[in-house]
């Protein structure tokens, strides 16, 4: 009789030869390929198909900030990742152990040049630059302040006798 292993543990055997990535990392890829197929189902009235490495990615990151928002980037990075590579790493290594398929053209290089982490996950929670014609202007005639330009003792606040 074979024994079929489950998910956790072929999980298991991948991480014991591979520990670069925590564990929940597999888990959110698995997460994200799903999240991404649906969301191209939707676009494509059904269709379900293969999805690319680019189209992957670009999956990832929605899931990431919809699941993680401002805290994404910390929460990826915990988990071992810091580039879209990384997703790809993980994507090859659930190939190698059958969780999860691929076709002749796939490789991990499809995964490179995506986005760096950094645009990814931080640029849509900071605040947009303002145009530098509507930056106000800084006097820059003031000299530094020093030490001897602050009082020695200076005055600690009263506590006001009003309650």
């Amino acid at each position: 009789m074979i024994h079929k292993q489950s998910y956790d543990e072929v999980l298991n055997t991948i991480l014991a030869v591979d520990s670069r990535f925590h564990r929940d990392a597999y888990h959110f890829v698995r997460e994200g390929l799903d999240y991404t197929q649906q969301s191209i189902s939707k676009q494509e009235e059904g269709t379900v198909r293969h999805i690319s490495g680019q189209e992957l990615l670009g999956g990832m990151r929605a899931h990431a900030l919809e699941q993680y928002g401002p805290m994404a980037l910390m929460v990826l990075n915990e988990w071992g990742l810091t580039r879209g590579e990384d997703f790809g790493e993980i994507v090859f290594n659930m190939v190698e152990h059958e969780l999860l398929a691929k076709t002749e053209d796939d490789t991990r290089t499809d995964f490179a040049g995506g986005y760096t982490f950094a645009e990814a996950f931080r640029q849509p929670f900071l605040p947009p630059a303002a145009p530098e014609s509507e930056l106000p202007e800084v006097n820059r005639t003031l000299p530094p302040a020093t030490e001897t330009d602050r009082p020695a003792n200076p005055t600690s606040p009263k506590a006001s006798d009003k309650q």
